[in-house]
């Protein structure tokens, strides 16, 4: 199993998360690229760190969208959005190459990876941003999602993530962070569900129904306020239920072992 965290979402004098804790605890990276939040030093600090703990490394690209985050939905022209996200991949790619690494996948963020599951048009716009750029490179998302099965459709490599720290509906969908209870805060009980995951089980839905949720990597939501914490709790759990925690795509090639840094 792939343990993933969006990362790099500072901006100038504002900090947000511990990228140095996480990088030493998750299998891969969404660094933010800019547009929702980050900045070149922030990006090339989290690419530094990724490298030094041997973290693959993604390209987390997002509406043009400081203020709101990237978590507002904007009706850009697919043409336009399609500009924007090869824009975000190659500003993260030049900074990751000088670090050492490269850019192995792309992970849409919060308005836009929720408008990309159904709006076929944003959805297509994305995928053909990654074709043109490099159609090596994977693509990270929601299973049932017109985003990954655009994807698919166009002959990229689709990885399925689940989210450990947010809440789901009963379709499968996470329910809107203006509900009450859509971000998970408990380490223990999110670590628990990780493991469901893991192994395929159902987890419990907002209703209590029980849904499953198909994945190839788990997501901590690095602007969680206890995300540190969760992600170790995760991690914990994960490999104390014999789950061996590796990169989607590793690092360099190698499978990364959970085994690669020892937590300090």
């Amino acid at each position: 199993m792939d343990l993933n965290a969006d990362l790099a979402e500072g901006f100038g004098r504002w900090e947000l998360g511990d990228d140095a804790l996480l990088l030493r605890t998750v299998t891969s990276a969404n660094v933010a690229c800019g547009f929702h939040a980050g900045d070149p030093r922030v990006m090339r600090r989290a690419c530094g760190l990724a490298v030094e703990n041997g973290v693959a490394i993604g390209a987390h690209v997002g509406y043009r969208d400081l203020a709101g985050f990237g978590r507002r939905f904007l009706d850009v022209d697919p043409a336009e959005l399609t500009d924007e996200v090869i824009y975000q991949i190659g500003a993260l790619a030049g900074i990751a190459r000088v670090s050492g690494a490269e850019v192995g996948y792309v992970k849409p963020h919060g308005a836009l990876y929720n408008a990309i599951g159904g709006n076929a048009s944003q959805a297509a716009a994305v995928v053909e941003a990654v074709r043109q750029y490099d159609p090596g490179l994977a693509v990270l998302g929601q299973t049932g999602s017109a985003w990954l099965t655009a994807a698919e459709e166009a002959g990229l490599a689709v990885f399925h993530e689940a989210f450990a720290d947010r809440a789901y509906l009963p379709d499968g969908s996470l329910a809107s962070r203006r509900e009450p209870g859509a971000v998970l805060h408990d380490p223990e009980l999110i670590a628990q569900r990780c493991v469901r995951l893991a192994h395929g089980e159902p987890i419990e839905a907002v209703d209590g129904s029980w849904i499953t949720v198909r994945a190839d990597s788990v997501c901590v939501h690095g602007d969680n306020s206890r995300a540190v914490e969760i992600a170790r709790a995760v991690r914990a759990r994960l490999l104390d239920a014999g789950v061996r925690l590796a990169a989607f795509l590793p690092a360099g090639g190698e499978a990364i072992s959970d085994a690669r840094t020892p937590l300090r």
